[in-house]
């Protein structure tokens, strides 16, 4: 089966340069657009104009941690519908519940696998079906 997620916009927010770099490698494979941002005040200047169809967030970042984007993001009327995955390198059930409140769609571990970042998009992004 081959994927193909032609012209979906997935943002991947990380201050992580490996975990921004393999999940744009994996998702540009598929015929992703990816926009990647350093932080979430990169993100949010970056959100308006790409429109991202989905959106994956570190929680640990500086200045303004994946919590604070989120809700930031969730906030926004024309972006409260857009699924955001929060991304954490622990696997805890406060950091679930946290996310949860914020208004995260999903949790994914760090690291996660191709299949894991893809069957979510799948998941949520109803025109990455196909």
């Amino acid at each position: 089966m081959d994927d193909n997620f032609g012209n979906l916009k997935v943002m991947v927010i990380d201050d992580s340069k490996t975990i921004r770099r393999t999940a744009e490698t994996l998702l540009k494979k598929v015929g992703c657009d990816v926009i990647t941002a350093t932080d979430g005040f990169d993100a949010l200047a970056k959100i308006a104009d790409s429109k991202p169809d989905i959106i994956f967030v570190d929680i640990m970042m500086p200045r303004l941690d994946g919590y604070q984007t989120c809700a930031l993001i969730k906030n926004n009327s024309t972006f409260k519908n857009t699924p955001v995955i929060m991304l954490s390198s622990k696997d805890g059930l406060f950091d679930k519940a946290k996310g949860r409140i914020v208004g995260s769609d999903q949790y994914l571990t760090k690291p996660f696998s191709k299949d894991e970042l893809l069957n979510t998009i799948r998941h949520f992004v109803p025109q990455a079906q196909h």
